[in-house]
């Protein structure tokens, strides 16, 4: 079995804020990394005990999360897309499931850390009218490639968004937010700040349930391929972004349209 991995860094067990820990100019982003990396090898490990023969890791962190020197040998590592094609990240038809590691839930999303899509403006993100984050992305994009998405670990947020998205779906929940959200009121640079609290499992407790979970998708895989679906899209596809109050401009809304092809929708703002 051939597996795409897709990496972030905010829905990690350790991860506590967005500027201290994800950015390069943060005080902890080595230790991010670090952290990061670890989860991602504990799900190679799982994976590749599971039955995979290959892995492809993605560094899908917006700035970068992988630290090279510190990834599993046995696996490649893909950073860097054409800019006017950005999805689906070096996805195609040839993987047969996708897992993702160190995932937050969308915007507007109760109970998540560190909580956006795509960055702290965007209020909503929608596809024929459902609500999607970075997860939905990928998982849309692998959908229309014929790929399943087999494993989520993260926040539980996004275990919860996972699961509902993707039916059998395995999930591994690595920390919980603690405050809800209401706070479409709050412009970007306020919504930033406002969903730092969570609680998080030991580095140790969460590398050991990833690595569990990331086994069980695997053996799942292979054993009832079947069991993993996504709800589907009819063409003709309609987006709609709506952004928040950001940096003097007032919220707004931004549309696009594209009548055969998720992936090619979600590139039309990069054209």
């Amino acid at each position: 079995m051939k597996i795409f991995i897709m990496t972030d860094m905010e829905g990690c067990a350790g991860i506590l804020n967005h500027d201290d820990w994800v950015l390069p100019t943060g005080r902890y982003y080595e230790q991010g990394q670090k952290i990061l990396t670890e989860e991602t090898n504990a799900v190679i490990e799982g994976l590749f005990a599971g039955g995979a023969a290959e892995i492809l890791v993605c560094d899908g962190h917006g700035k970068g999360g992988i630290a090279p020197l510190l990834l599993d040998a046995r696996v490649r590592l893909q950073r860097g897309w054409p800019a006017e094609a950005i999805f689906p990240f070096g996805l195609d038809a040839s993987f047969n499931g996708v897992a993702f590691v160190g995932q937050h839930a969308k915007s507007r999303t109760d109970y998540s850390h560190i909580t956006h899509t795509d960055w702290f403006d965007v209020l909503e993100d929608t596809i024929n009218g459902i609500a999607i984050g970075e997860y939905g992305h990928t998982a849309f994009c692998a959908a229309e490639l014929g790929v399943p998405c087999i494993f989520a670990g993260g926040e539980e947020a996004l275990a919860l968004e996972a699961a509902a998205l993707t039916s059998g779906v395995v999930t591994v929940a690595v920390k919980q937010g603690v405050m809800k959200d209401g706070l479409d009121h709050l412009s970007e640079d306020d919504y930033r700040k406002a969903k730092l609290g969570a609680i998080h499992l030991s580095h140790a407790e969460a590398i050991r349930r990833l690595h569990a979970g990331a086994l069980q998708a695997a053996q799942q895989l292979k054993n009832n391929p079947g069991q993993f679906s996504i709800p589907a899209l009819k063409p003709p596809y309609a987006r709609v972004i709506r952004y928040r109050a950001s940096h003097g401009k007032p919220p707004r809304t931004v549309r696009y349209r594209h009548p055969t092809s998720v992936i090619a929708l979600l590139n039309l703002p990069f054209k």
